[in-house]
């Protein structure tokens, strides 16, 4: 696992560049202090540290006493964030909006009111233009609570004016908390359950959605109202697994960004997840020209000064692009080639390790666990696997799960008899537990029961028998989720015909090539 330091004055340090270090060591020295001084050196000593470990800080830096750490610490925090914001961050929208607020409230004490206003004015402004509604609210506020102090006689009907837009303001920002905090409920359902499992999360889903979906909810057209209704919709199409109205709204998604190219670099972030959903939306739907097609665009803006403009937008550009690269392996069945990837993104994770959530380093561990399976090398398969089994996690049960399951089939290859009865019994528990097991499950744990006292011939029939029951099921929304995180189906075709699953995988990948050219 990569060790995730809790204290927050280290990780602070930590997200720090060089000239962002620089700039906070001139910004103590102007006024220095003693205890100044001793604020700088905790910053070096925490700088040198490879892991946060408070002993041996104290060890090394014997000036410092354990009675004053805390507070020492405490005051380097806020010189550090102090020192961040004097720097001048012209891709910040938001930054630049609450400057130009700071400068209307210093001209306002001033009694310099009709300067104040016409600064309140510049930020309104702004703040419509990049959608900013909290902000345009905030400068309402401002502007009543001058008109009302202040007969400042700026422009006529201003009471009515004041009222109006205060009232739009208020309307546009109800919607959207609604959509996003709709948007939010239905991600962390996924988040933490993942997919519908049966007609019960169905159902509650369904009866959840449309009564939190506010039925005038499409006549707003500001892009964030838009915005939060369309990753709604997304959430729930995936959770669902209704995977046409997880494309579609993947799609409006990103063509709204694409509408307005300004709101990219208001708010990358949303832009990146877009880009990701869209191009799991074309994987899950194996569409293979459209998912080479986003990828090229991503992997272009993943090298682009915006992409690049701060550690919030590097860290989630890495993690969605090398999903997107690992997914383009399964797709093509390439998964042996699919392997130098994963030098990179160890070395990533390792970078990234107090910024990354443990959500997207689970699934990393998945996915190349998967690659390593499908590339018949068991062993690494089961050593990724175990990161996951061992690693005690409140998320993605779904994960937790099919991790088992993939863990007991790689053991199976492996020929490992003595301990699969324990694990099948052990793995079926689990899921049961939590009300992960489905027909498909079912049906393969049956099978692997029963196929250690089988000989070879009827080994054989056994896995044709199973692959035609399993078949069945494909396209049953509720049990399709199974083949979405294991495709089982190519690993029985691989046993039955005695070649590797990435070789029926490939084939595969060039007959729906071959068939879409015709």
């Amino acid at each position: 696992m990569p060790k995730r330091s809790t204290d927050e004055l280290f990780q602070l340090v930590k997200s720090l560049e060089k000239a962002e270090k620089r700039n906070f060591k001139l910004f103590v020295q102007r006024n220095a202090t003693s205890s100044d001084m001793k604020t700088v050196q905790l910053f070096d000593a925490l700088d040198k540290l490879e892991d946060y470990d408070e002993e041996s800080l104290l060890k090394r830096n014997t000036d410092i006493k354990k009675q004053q750490l805390s507070n020492l610490k405490a005051h380097l925090y806020r010189q550090i964030l102090a020192s961040l914001r004097i720097l001048k961050d012209d891709n910040n929208i938001q930054l630049q909006l609450h400057e130009l607020m700071d400068y209307s409230r210093i001209l306002y004490d001033k009694g310099l009111y009709l300067q104040s206003l016409k600064t309140l004015d510049r930020v309104k402004e702004y703040a419509r233009e990049q959608h900013q509604v909290t902000y345009w609210l905030q400068t309402l506020i401002f502007e009543k609570k001058i008109e009302a102090l202040y007969i400042t006689r700026s422009m006529e009907n201003r009471a009515e004016t004041l009222a109006r837009e205060v009232e739009e303001a208020g309307d546009k920002l109800t919607m959207m908390n609604k959509l996003s905090n709709l948007s939010l409920q239905l991600y962390s359902w996924y988040i933490n359950l993942g997919h519908a499992r049966g007609d019960k999360d169905r159902m509650a889903i369904k009866a959840f959605f449309e009564s939190n979906l506010p039925t005038t909810a499409g006549l707003y057209n500001g892009f964030y109202e838009k915005h939060y209704l369309y990753e709604s919709y997304c959430w729930y199409g995936f959770i669902l697994q209704d995977l046409l109205m997880y494309y579609r709204y993947c799609q409006k998604w990103v063509d709204a960004f694409e509408q307005e190219p300004l709101m990219k670099r208001v708010d990358t972030p949303l832009y990146i997840k877009g880009l990701h959903n869209l191009l799991n939306a074309h994987f899950v739907l194996q569409n293979y020209d459209k998912f080479n097609t986003v990828l090229d665009k991503f992997e272009h803006f993943y090298h682009s000064k915006q992409a690049n403009s701060n550690d919030n937008n590097r860290v989630q550009s890495f993690i969605y692009l090398y999903t997107a690269k690992l997914n383009k392996h399964f797709l093509e069945g390439s998964f042996t080639a699919g392997l130098k990837l994963i030098p990179e993104i160890e070395a990533k994770i390792t970078e990234f390790r107090l910024k990354m959530d443990r959500h997207r380093v689970l699934v990393f561990y998945y996915k190349i666990a998967c690659l390593y399976f499908g590339s018949g090398d068991n062993e690494k398969a089961i050593e990724y696997l175990n990161r996951i089994i061992n690693w005690k996690v409140d998320l993605r049960t779904d994960i937790q799960c099919y991790s088992r399951l993939l863990h007991l089939i790689a053991h199976y290859e492996l020929g490992n008899y003595d301990l699969l009865e324990y694990l099948v019994k052990s793995v079926y528990r689990f899921m049961a537990k939590m009300q992960n097991l489905s027909v498909v499950e079912e049906e393969i744990f049956r099978f692997l029961k029963k196929s250690f006292h089988l000989d070879k011939k009827q080994v054989k029939a056994a896995f044709i028998a199973l692959k035609g029951k399993l078949e069945k099921y494909k396209d049953n929304p509720l049990e399709s989720r199974s083949f979405m995180y294991l495709d089982i189906i190519s690993w029985l075709e691989s046993k039955i015909k005695n070649v590797p699953v990435q070789n029926i995988m490939r084939e595969k990948y060039r007959l729906a090539i071959g068939s879409k050219k015709r």
